[in-house]
């Protein structure tokens, strides 16, 4: 019992999901807006994605363990009073089916460009959240063609910026401990397997804890950045201060041009706690994205 109480919190910071709180109870994944939906098969996956509004394409990427409903809906919804936004569902997440090949933020990156390509999409705007990140600083550095802005909350181009605490419970994970959570149970009515569970879990513990510096492609990427994080993140703030200034940041804007990169850092505010903030980062999302009111 100790271990479930230790492991599934850390877990879910992590990965993305919602705050303890909100893991009291199912998430109301109801849509306010009309969504269109399909699937795209990319590289061996049927992939499912959701398309809301209308105007230029924004591409929001989940964190692990996440899907197309939750946080992910309503910050999508708020966007989409502006935007064409896509949202997609990542190997073995979701509708998504899995298939035999690990999960990797490169393979994840590929398969969000193939979707844009088969929607037609030359280029858009991307957000994502942790894991998403990853997957957007990929897309940015393998499809620099596809990424017009990028938004990366609570997200890093190194392992090594990741809070020391968190790296050794990771390996500690099972799938068992995810039983009679809302999380597993959204997994059950949406995969299209859902005996794959262990299979998902163990896939994103090696992603989690596999070594991976992206500093020499990251500091190359000339798309816009804007960081997000929260101030008692899954990241640390040395790595926080590391991604901003690697991409221009900590100038005096009075003397100098404005740098293309921003930086958001929410008070008070987890990894997990990031996703119940969208009221205060989706007006940062829209006016650094360029949408006018």
């Amino acid at each position: 019992m100790k271990m479930y109480l230790i492991v599934i919190p850390v877990v879910l910071a992590m990965m993305g999901c919602n705050s303890t709180e909100k893991q009291q109870k199912p998430v109301d994944n109801k849509p306010a807006r009309e969504i269109r939906s399909g699937y795209a098969n990319v590289n061996g996956l049927r992939m499912y994605y959701e398309i809301l509004g209308k105007g230029e394409p924004l591409i929001l990427l989940h964190g692990a363990y996440m899907n197309a409903g939750g946080p992910i809906r309503q910050t999508a919804e708020k966007l989409s009073l502006n935007r064409m936004v896509v949202v997609a569902e990542l190997q073995g997440h979701g509708r998504t089916n899995d298939v035999e090949r690990a999960i990797t933020y490169e393979g994840m990156a590929d398969d969000v460009a193939a979707l844009a390509r088969q929607l037609k999409i030359d280029s858009a705007d991307i957000a994502g959240y942790s894991m998403g990140a990853g997957v957007a600083v990929q897309l940015a550095i393998r499809h620099p063609q596809l990424v017009k802005k990028a938004v990366l909350i609570s997200g890093s181009y190194s392992d090594e910026g990741m809070q020391p605490s968190l790296k050794p419970m990771i390996p500690q994970m099972t799938a068992s401990a995810f039983d009679g959570t809302p999380m597993r149970a959204e997994y059950d009515s949406l995969a299209p397997d859902p005996k794959r569970f262990p299979q998902l879990v163990e896939k994103l513990k090696t992603l989690d804890t596999k070594s991976y510096d992206w500093e020499k492609d990251y500091v190359k990427i000339k798309n816009p950045l804007l960081l997000v994080f929260g101030d008692s993140d899954a990241i640390t703030t040395n790595h926080m201060k590391d991604m901003f200034e690697k991409q221009g940041g900590n100038v005096m804007g009075d003397l100098q041009p404005m740098p293309r990169v921003q930086l958001a850092i929410l008070p008070h505010t987890s990894h997990m706690g990031v996703m119940d903030r969208i009221e205060w980062f989706i007006p940062m999302i829209e006016e650094f994205i360029g949408i006018k009111k």
